[in-house]
């Protein structure tokens, strides 16, 4: 009988279990579904035979009673975040407090701490001290090494360094998780799990070895910029390799090891984490307290890839997923839009057909051994390499399989869409057409991200005339087709190596080409990107050259509010911006 992971005792007892394996804490309410790590994670590990529960959400202010509830697991604590970093979560671009939680049932804020992992770490060891705790999720791999923090404006420690932590499991655990836990379960002390790929831990000595390369230490970095950026430059390179060093970094008199990631998922170990047996929705316990709006969000979605190529400085998925591309089976995507046509609540659309990019479904090198020694940062930026498959047709073969299948009445893609993937050769623009005519909504998003090519330069993105070409194709098959759809681009203000002019530029060719803008977004600073390293020290990582930063709130905010060059209420503030930086002329052909 398919059951949800218990999430209470009462749910563990009428399991007839006398103990908890493994219980896995949460910033997230507990959701079943693929989309969510913890169900993931739990689900890998409950079909390894392992007994787990899951602690969503526990209250940290009070008596701890939510982390006592299931008392001593056999093995250890997984803790996470949730999905997102908690102060991205908590906090908006100008550091301001958000009243909604999108992870929450009823969108309802305060239901996780700042900072979740390192609070929820410290106080699991505060009442089970011999017990071991494997931090894992976004937030404890993003600062896995010391780290720029935006909302304390400093650099950090290791995340490692910061928390009593046993180990740290890196990017997409489950392979990992499952070594540790039948090495736990053998009796292994921790100190064992050291050799394991893709985890992190903290050393009382220093390793020696070719494959070991020591970065400037946590002090140095604080002294030094320069240091923190040459450090970044090193990391970088070595997790865009598929075989690449161990990397380690002092801190005092600890230092924290970094081991390499494992291989890319193959294509039945991708299908066996999707396949399991997840009831995709969220636990009946949160009923009352109203939706979940990031369910709601993916909830008739399929995921057909993990990992991402295009190397944008603003993105964690990379970093985290991988630069190579996991592809699901056919076989596997097929059973799960079966699964999800059978839902009651189902009516016949899926919200999207992709992943962390729209379009690169089945894409890897033709070298492979090319690929193991490759440590480009984008297999198509600066240029599309020579070694890349980016073959589209079998992903529109998907596609038209996919809205033939019985129950389905529409498929539109919500991920985006890499339009600089497109050529005469692998069948990109046919995508394309198929993409407008039949999987679009309404309005399709695209991400230029901004209009200077010195500015898409630093944020590894393609020329705006990419956006431009891709325009005139898009209005070119809606004229032949009959269709009164709007492509929709997304821009963000005050990016490292952005300037007013550049905002100023921007918001005239959007009034050129007919645009009021809506999906735009300010800058925000997240560890461990090469656009967050560029803020905070001032340097490009890559060139170790200058860069400049819109760094005071008053700057930021006059970039951010050219996007809205069109609201009257703003034109005097916008003008005397302008003015002020002798840009007067951008008035004229703003406002005439």
């Amino acid at each position: 009988m398919p059951h949800f992971l218990p999430i209470t005792l009462d749910e563990v007892k009428r399991l007839g279990w006398d103990m908890v394996d493994i219980v896995l804490v949460t910033g997230d309410a507990y959701i079943d579904h693929p989309a969510f790590g913890t169900a993931v994670i739990g689900r890998t590990l409950e079909a390894a035979g392992y007994r787990v529960a899951v602690i969503p959400q526990p209250n940290w202010r009070d008596d701890l009673r939510d982390f006592r509830k299931f008392g001593r697991p056999r093995l250890f604590f997984g803790v996470t975040a949730g999905a997102m970093d908690s102060m991205v979560n908590h906090y908006t671009a100008a550091r301001r407090l958000r009243h909604d939680d999108a992870y929450t049932p009823g969108g309802q804020s305060g239901f996780r701490p700042d900072r979740a992992t390192y609070v929820y770490s410290r106080i699991l060891k505060q009442l089970y001290t011999d017990v071991p705790v494997i931090i894992a999720g976004i937030e404890a791999s993003m600062r896995r090494f010391a780290h720029y923090d935006y909302w304390d404006d400093r650099l950090f420690p290791s995340i490692l360094a910061d928390t009593p932590a046993d180990l740290l499991n890196y990017g997409m655990g489950e392979r990992t998780t499952l070594k540790i836990a039948k090495m736990l379960d053998e009796g292994r002390p921790i100190s064992d799990l050291y050799c394991l790929p893709q985890v992190a831990y903290c050393s009382d000595k220093p390793l020696r070895g070719d494959d070991v390369i020591e970065l400037h230490s946590f002090e140095e970095c604080l002294k030094s910029k320069r240091c923190e950026a040459e450090n970044y430059h090193i990391i970088e390179r070595e997790s865009n390799k598929m075989v690449c060093s161990i990397l380690e970094q002092r801190h005092g008199n600890r230092y924290v090891v970094v081991n390499p990631p494992e291989l890319p998922m193959t294509e039945e170990e991708i299908d066996a984490s999707f396949d399991l047996p997840y009831l995709r929705k969220p636990h009946p316990k949160y009923k009352k307290r109203g939706t979940i709006p990031a369910f709601e969000m993916i909830r008739n979605s399929i995921n057909i890839h993990r990992g991402c190529f295009g190397g944008c400085s603003f993105c964690t998925i990379s970093a985290h997923q991988g630069k190579q591309i996991a592809s699901r089976s056919e076989k596997s995507i097929m059973a799960e839009i079966k699964l999800l046509t059978e839902q009651e609540d189902f009516h016949g659309v899926i919200s999207d057909l992709g992943g962390p990019s729209a379009n690169m479904y089945g894409m890897e090198g033709k070298d492979k051994n090319l690929c193991r020694k490759c440590s480009r940062y984008s297999c198509i930026q600066p240029s599309v390499c020579n070694n890349l498959n980016s073959d589209h047709g079998p992903l529109i073969e998907l596609l038209r399989k996919v809205r033939t299948t019985a129950g389905v009445k529409h498929v539109y893609i919500g991920s985006g869409i890499r339009c600089d993937l497109f050529n005469d050769d692998n069948f990109g623009w046919d995508y394309f057409r198929e993409v407008v005519k039949h999987h679009v909504s309404g309005r399709l998003k695209v991400a230029p991200e901004h209009t200077s090519d010195s500015v898409l330069k630093l944020m590894r993105k393609p020329k705006f005339e990419v956006f431009l070409k891709t325009k005139k194709e898009f209005d070119a098959i809606c004229r032949q087709s009959g269709l009164r759809y709007q492509l929709i681009p997304y821009f963000i203000s005050s990016h490292p190596g952005c300037r007013l002019q550049d905002m100023a530029d921007l918001a005239v060719k959007m009034k050129n080409l007919g645009y009021r803008l809506e999906q735009i977004q300010d800058f925000t600073p997240t560890p461990m990107t090469l656009s967050t390293e560029m803020y905070y020290t001032g340097i490009n990582p890559e060139t170790m050259q200058p860069v400049y930063v819109a760094r005071h709130p008053d700057e930021k905010r006059e970039q951010n509010q050219l996007f809205f060059f069109y609201k009257k209420d703003l034109q005097p503030k916008i003008r005397l911006s302008l003015r002020k930086a002798n840009l007067e002329k951008y008035s004229k052909m703003l406002f005439g």
